[in-house]
């Protein structure tokens, strides 16, 4: 092998390095040739006895191997290394340093066997500060202080987090400005009850972006996901066809913005049902499935009408004496050349029941009979899962619970015809039965008035609560019992008695008074407002009372001793409790009631209220309200001045003072004491009402809300009368504005009126706060 114009490289001079030797070449030209025949590596001689003298390979005995010439001849070799000039640097004409001569030169420079300061060794020399070839690592001369350092413990050790530097182009982010098109949209837009359009608005990330984007990347990645909206859209009002490709067109400015984001819709053909396929057995009545599946062969197969007919099912099986009912998994087997579908929808009906035995588990507040008595339904009816929601709406009415669970379970028992008992576990976990309770208000004429209660609701079960009441106020002020069972005997019926003392201060009259009375109720609730309500019990009162005396022309302090019944009547057609705005209320109260104090003096306190409500729009409603009332059988002064009539206030005729309409007396301030320095000042005049026998009211509001929020324009009318019939004359009229704030539970209500065509004695207005609409 001949090695031709091999190319040298000329290594720059540096002191302690030896000239290039000509063996060189060679020793490179003989691993060259033995690479090129592995057979010159059998056998290695030696030329001589100098081991300066590279090897030369001996061939072996049988070999029949050309002759070979020289590799490079002594000119060439001479005419290819480049001259050197000795004078340009001296060190290339010396004598290279023995090893000898260098260790000695180290070790004279560091005598106590550690580098001289200032000359320390060669990183790169394996002759290190002990003069060592070979060195540990360990070893090493440590020249930075904080590699010894010890390692602080964990629990002291501090993590810095890392700070990056911002980006400075991240600091202003340019935007671009784009705008969007839809083609291809309109035929199909017009083929649908809802906008298509309008859907994709809703959901689209474009729309969302409000036209500006940081880049066209963002504007590209916004499209690809509208995109694919649009086709879901489209595929959920059965275009299963449908293509949406999108672009980005340039070309309205020269800049090239806005952009406009450009999506190409192409629907396709719709799809209809060609037949709708019901796999299940057969049901009680026959058609019940079909007939509740709301979906109708050649109709478009559009997904929420397909989801809404499903959900249909589902809901009227049980309500029909299926509550084992599972809807299947859909099938629909699309037809692309004829754009059919044909719809499959597997029901299992489970068996027809009817309903068994209630069991309950779990914390219990009270047991499984009690939870009969809250059932509406018995033993042996067709199941109706409405009953089953109603029981445990009524169980959460209770407030004993934390949580509480109404199921139906399979029982295998045979009901007859073809049915089966299905029991009804109810799962309880009782809650906190204890309850703190408070409310407070203000009315010009009653003042402030704060009302708290503490009530345990299960103290004696089922559902017997004890309430301790107080209230504190202006005008009123007293404490009471009341031991109340919930749902006794029968749902929604309520029985409780009550023991009370009360002190009232008004202008009317002070009476300190004591109540025993028991009564039996059958009320709406905050969870169900009844169209039917009654009421029925008896009361015994004691109560010392000031009144003034016409006869006497003073003021008199007498006792009363009450004996009466209790009885009324309710019907309520309204949508709401506390915000009622359509519908009507009617209800009556009747309380024959007796005189004890001079032998037995019976008499008859009766008193009709109505009230209806009507709204034109959803933001406003019209709503009035009227109320008769009469005593019959007794005269005025024999009765006791707290079972008398009396009109205005807050729930009666606003803008004027708490029981200020209807007779009055008026007379000087017994207890003045002039000013001596003034002798000639009159006493103020006292207008005290004397209330009456009979009344009449009547109100009209004009309710307006926006959000939750609400103003309210009324009118108050009324007057309250000595005689036993309201003659409805001299009526008196209040007007006024008011605001209202609407929570979760009813209206919070400011109002603030005043009295029309007032009168000496009268307020200038009245301001009223309560929780709930006026009526």
């Amino acid at each position: 092998m001949v090695v031709d114009n091999l190319p040298l490289v000329q290594t720059p001079p540096r002191k302690n390095r030896a000239p290039v030797r000509p063996y060189a070449v060679s020793m490179l030209a003989c691993a060259l040739a033995i690479v090129a025949n592995p057979a010159l590596a059998q056998d290695v001689e030696p030329t001589g006895g100098d081991p300066s003298e590279p090897p030369v390979p001996v061939p072996p005995a049988d070999a029949d191997l050309p002759e070979l010439g020289p590799v490079i001849t002594d000119e060439e070799f001479e005419d290819t290394i480049p001259e050197l000039d000795p004078l340009s640097d001296p060190e290339l004409d010396s004598p290279l340093e023995s090893i000898e001569e260098f260790e000695r030169r180290i070790a004279a420079a560091q005598p106590d066997g550690n580098p001289a300061a200032g000359e320390a060794p060669p990183l790169n020399d394996p002759a290190l500060a002990d003069g060592e070839t070979v060195e540990e690592i360990g070893d090493a001369p440590v020249r930075d202080a904080e590699l010894v350092v010890p390692l602080p413990p964990l629990e002291q050790f501090e993590v810095e987090p890392v700070e990056f530097a911002q980006d400075e182009s991240d600091e202003e982010v340019v935007e671009i400005a784009y705008s969007v098109q839809v083609n291809g949209l309109d035929a199909a837009d017009e083929q649908t009850d809802t906008s298509l359009r309008g859907q994709f608005d809703d959901l689209s990330a474009l729309e969302d972006g409000d036209g500006e984007a940081a880049n066209v990347a963002q504007v590209s990645a916004r499209l690809t996901e509208d995109s694919a909206l649009m086709q879901r859209i489209l595929v959920a009002e059965g275009w299963y066809e449908a293509r949406a490709t999108t672009r980005v067109d340039r070309s309205n400015e020269p800049d090239g913005q806005p952009l406009t984001a450009v999506i190409d819709v192409l629907p396709g053909p719709r799809y209809v049902f060609s037949d709708i396929v019901i796999d299940a057995p057969p049901t009680e009545p026959a058609n019940l499935i079909r007939d509740n599946l709301a979906l109708q062969v050649g109709e478009p197969i559009i997904a929420t009408r397909v989801q809404g007919a499903e959900a249909q099912v589902a809901v009227t099986l049980p309500q029909n004496g299926y509550p084992f009912a599972e809807i299947g998994q859909r099938d629909i087997l699309l037809d692309q050349e004829t754009g059919d579908g044909v719809y499959t929808l597997p029901v299992t009906t489970g068996p027809r029941s009817r309903f068994g035995e209630i069991r309950t588990t779990g914390n219990l507040a009270f047991d499984a009979e009690h939870v009969e008595v809250l059932a509406r339904f018995e033993r042996g009816e067709l199941y109706d899962s409405r009953m089953v929601d109603d029981l445990r709406q009524a169980l959460v009415a209770t407030g004993l619970f934390n949580t509480v669970s109404v199921l139906p379970e399979e029982s295998g028992e045979a009901a007859g015809d073809g049915t089966e008992y299905a029991s009804i576990l109810v799962e309880q976990d009782a809650g906190p039965p204890r309850t703190l309770a408070g409310s407070a208000g203000f009315g010009t004429g009653q003042g402030f008035r704060i009302e708290g209660s503490w009530t345990h609701r299960n103290l004696f079960p089922p559902e017997g609560a004890l309430i301790a009441r107080a209230v504190a106020g202006t005008q009123e002020q007293g404490a009471g019992l009341t031991f109340r069972r919930s749902n006794a005997g029968r749902r929604d019926r309520t029985f409780q008695a009550s023991a009370e003392a009360l002190h009232s201060n008004y202008d009317a009259y002070e009476a300190f008074t004591g109540r025993l009375s028991a009564l039996v109720s059958y009320d709406s609730t905050n969870i169900w407002q009844k169209p039917f309500t009654y009421a029925y019990g008896a009361q015994l009162i004691g109560t010392n009372e000031q009144d003034y005396d016409l006869a006497l022309g003073e003021l008199d302090r007498r006792t009363f001793f009450i004996g009466g019944l209790i009885g009324q009547v309710g019907i309520d057609r309204t949508d709401s409790l506390l915000n009622a705005r359509e519908g009507f209320r009617i209800t009556a109260l009747v309380e024959p009631e007796g005189s004890l104090e001079d032998g037995f003096t019976p008499y008859v306190r009766a008193r009709v209220d109505g009230s209806a409500y009507f709204s034109p729009t959803d933001a406003i409603t019209l709503a009035g309200r009227v109320r008769v009332g009469t005593i019959q059988g007794i005269e005025r002064f024999d009765l006791a001045p707290s079972r008398r009539f009396y009109s205005g206030g807050g729930g009666s005729v606003r803008g004027f003072g708490y029981q200020q309409l209807g007779p009055r007396v008026v007379y000087p301030d017994p207890d003045f004491e002039p000013d001596p320095d003034e002798p000639d000042e009159e006493a103020p005049l006292i207008y005290r009402p004397l209330g009456g026998r009979s009344l009449n009211e009547a109100a009209a509001e004009v309710r307006y809300r926006f959000g939750n929020f609400g103003v309210v324009g009324f009118v108050d009318v009324g007057q309250v009368y000595e005689s036993t019939v309201p003659d409805f004359s001299d009526l008196r009229f209040g007007a006024g504005v008011g605001g209202r704030y609407y929570t979760n539970f009813g209206p919070l209500r400011l109002d603030v009126a005043m009295p029309l065509n007032r009168r000496e004695g009268e307020s200038k207005f009245a301001v009223y706060v309560s929780i709930g609409q006026a009526f």
